[in-house]
């Protein structure tokens, strides 16, 4: 269990893999750069998804469901996309195999079978639902499509991580077609608050909201906002991104609209993705060294009993009053089990659930019934307590509240102190190897800066925060005036 697991302090890149592998949250599939995800990272990766696609249908959203191949002249349709994911795509040149003549038992690709046309297994889904949207939208009237797609998408990478980073992962990928750019603009600006408020509220993690460099835009994208957070090793995560798109996709696809003045104009597009890469930053912010810390509104099992009995009938009696306490928490939408699996000792078992990262566990035996009395331990803080039975349900419920905010506040205070204001060219320097985190610092506006800065350091802008500090300076690096700052870090 937690033996398995390096410590963050001895090397915090295999802290994070073993707790992925020994937690059982996903491990290696056969296929290079792909994954399983096994039942208790899919049950998060579920939880994430019922509240997020609430969220969207409460914003207007419908969910609807695209081909996963992709014609390659579509991808050609639009300059920028196509050459932002060209080195990124898997391509199908043939649409069968057969029996290979010399070596019985093996297959080899048809030659006769070869497409007239390669498919690209969709990388992202802009160009495919745009080919669909020039026949679904005619005037104004049609206007805005507001759809919502969850899906698996492909892109080829060299060096993969566990949720982080793999060639094959799952994602949602909203895409909607508006009349004017305003509509358009609010659209993206408001899916970047409902994804913000997700990651604060449901998965405790702190985030900052902003604008991606011209040079970090979305490939095909007039504007990309961004939501970012600090890990715990001091490397920023890019958790989700939504972006404007303008006219560029309708203008590649011909999707023209009449508007109520009876005149031809093209529609106005956004799109935004959060993917499994959220449970990398789920993992990162909160979780220790004997494993994962999940906060409760995100955690499959909120709450687990653990009976210790020696006989049948002890059992039997702590099941009896553990089962008044599973009602009364279900009735509150808790979610709760007695794990009164009699193969592993409560040792064992408290020390799976700790691995797991249940927020909450009791611990019950005969002399706590005969006391009146339960061991509440709480996973973030392994804080322990011994409690009445009566009114336990409502201690529960409140404690379950009270770790979700502490979570959050102390994943906030590790960013407030770990985020450093840097005015000059050395010190921005020596931060970074130093103590990383996010730095604020002065840029001048310039490509050609920004790129040195990532070649010196392997920092990048971050993002251009949308409540940053606003005051003119002097560029870091280069000296040049500034009109604000920017965050910079070294990220994943």
């Amino acid at each position: 269990m937690a033996d398995k697991i390096t410590s963050r302090s001895a090397d915090y890149a295999q802290w994070y893999t073993d707790l992925v592998l020994q937690s059982g949250l996903a491990e290696y599939s056969p296929v290079r750069g792909s994954m399983v995800i096994k039942p208790h990272g899919w049950a998060i990766w579920e939880e994430m998804k019922s509240i997020l696609d609430k969220k969207f249908k409460e914003t207007g959203h419908v969910n609807a469901s695209f081909p996963l191949l992709i014609p390659k002249s579509f991808l050609e349709q639009e300059e920028g996309h196509a050459e932002g994911f060209a080195k990124e795509c898997a391509v199908v040149t043939h649409y069968r195999l057969k029996t290979d003549p010399d070596n019985k038992g093996k297959l080899m690709v048809d030659p006769d079978s070869q497409l007239e046309e390669e498919l690209i297994i969709r990388p992202t889904s802009e160009t495919i639902i745009w080919n669909c949207y020039k026949n679904w939208i005619q005037s104004y009237r049609d206007l805005p499509i507001l759809i919502n797609q969850w899906a698996n998408v492909m892109r080829w990478e060299m060096r993969t991580r566990l949720f982080l980073r793999t060639s094959e992962f799952h994602w949602q990928e909203g895409h909607t077609a508006h009349a004017t750019s305003e509509e358009a603009i609010a659209e993206t600006e408001q899916m970047l608050h409902v994804y913000a408020d997700f990651m604060e509220t449901y998965m405790a993690i702190p985030v900052i909201k902003g604008i991606k460099t011209p040079g970090e835009r979305f490939a095909g994208a007039v504007e990309t906002y961004c939501v970012e957070a600090l890990m715990q090793d001091g490397k920023a995560l890019q958790m989700g991104t939504s972006h404007f798109l303008g006219q560029n996709f309708a203008k590649a696809f011909d999707v023209t609209f009449l508007t109520r003045d009876n005149k031809s104009e093209y529609a106005w597009a956004t799109s935004w993705g959060v993917s499994t890469r959220m449970m990398g930053a789920l993992i990162m912010v909160h979780s220790d060294d004997d494993g994962l810390v999940l906060p409760p509104k995100l955690a499959p099992l909120q709450v687990v009993i653990v009976p210790i009995f020696r006989n049948e009938e002890q059992l039997e009696q702590i099941r009896q009053k553990a089962n008044g306490i599973i009602s009364a928490l279900k009735s509150q939408g808790i979610s709760v089990k007695l794990d009164d699996n009699d193969q592993y000792k409560p040792g064992w078992k408290f020390a799976e659930y700790e691995l797991k990262g249940v927020p909450v566990r009791l611990a019950m035996g005969m002399r706590d019934l005969e006391n009146g009395t339960v061991e509440i331990a709480r996973r973030d803080t392994k804080e322990k307590s011994t409690v009445d039975l009566e009114g336990v349900e409502d201690r529960i419920i409140a404690l379950l509240e009270t770790i979700q905010h502490d979570m959050y506040e102390k994943a906030l205070q590790f960013r407030a102190d770990s985020t450093h204001r840097v005015d000059d060219w050395d010190t921005f320097v020596a931060t970074l190897e130093e103590k990383g985190g996010f730095i604020e610092a002065h840029w001048d506006g310039t490509e050609a800066t920004e790129q040195k800065i990532k070649e010196l350091t392997k920092a990048t802008i971050r993002c251009i925060p949308l409540e940053g500090d606003m005051t003119p300076g002097k560029c870091v690096y280069s000296g040049a005036p500034s009109q604000r700052r920017v965050l910079f870090a070294k990220a994943y």
